[in-house]
């Protein structure tokens, strides 16, 4: 049996538990990235894994912590509920431990520049959460278009720097009000990190500047009730797709 697009609460033990297998390496990553089997008791998906020995040296990111942002990325998407960030769990692997997330089938031709019309509602979504983890890397590759023909985000091991490192491909919304809904999703979320099992979750994966940081950003969304406009230095990463 292949599972396709199940629930988080079947999926994530298997990538977690689930014998793992390297099928192949992907093409036009800057790290180390394998597609790979993962299967258990009858149940198979095909994951993304990213070992924490492949990933390139950051000037501006701590060494061997980018598995962990990919990691941290699904742990605040899965609280807030949005945007579509695939299933990830750091795990050991043939390469050594590193992120393990969950393979999106999706339209190749299709990204953030050809979807941004028909998808303007999730796309809200996905500006508001850049702005949170601070996603230094948000480029309109990133955003696929599912099989199930939902707007799925990739991509996030450069987010959560404890310094403004915003850039990305979505300022479609800048200035603009932000919507109650989102509003009061990041209220509650901003409250949760203050204590209980979210904040253990990330601060296993995060340092303590870029958890103040985390807050910081969130508090500061909720009070400004407006998308974040671009700051001084480089908004837009590259290449753009």
């Amino acid at each position: 049996m292949k599972f396709a697009l199940q629930p988080d609460e079947q999926v994530v033990p298997l990538l977690q538990n689930g014998d793992l297998e390297v099928l192949g390496i992907l093409p036009n990553a800057s790290n180390y990235t394998f597609l790979a089997r993962v299967a258990a008791n009858g149940a198979e998906v095909k994951g993304v894994y990213k070992p924490r020995t492949g990933e390139a040296p950051l000037w501006d990111f701590p060494d061997g912590t980018l598995c962990n942002r990919e990691v941290a990325a699904y742990v605040v998407a899965r609280h807030l509920g949005w945007p579509a960030v695939p299933p990830t769990v750091l795990r050991d692997g043939p390469e050594g431990p590193g992120s393990l997330q969950l393979f999106i089938e999706f339209d190749p031709n299709e990204h953030f520049f050809t979807l941004r019309e028909k998808h303007q509602e999730e796309f809200r979504r996905v500006a508001a959460f850049d702005a949170i983890v601070n996603n230094a890397d948000r480029k309109g590759g990133h955003c696929l278009l599912g099989s199930d023909g939902r707007i799925h985000v990739i991509d996030h091991g450069v987010c959560f720097n404890a310094d403004p490192k915003l850039r990305t491909v979505v300022w479609d919304f800048a200035g603009e009000p932000l919507p109650d809904e989102l509003a009061n999703d990041l209220q509650e979320f901003g409250l949760s990190l203050r204590g209980g099992d979210l904040r253990r979750s990330l601060e296993s994966l995060l340092d303590a500047a870029e958890m103040d940081s985390l807050a910081a950003r969130t508090s500061a969304l909720v009070e400004s009730q407006r998308f974040p406009v671009p700051g001084s230095g480089r908004p837009y990463p590259w290449p753009m797709i």
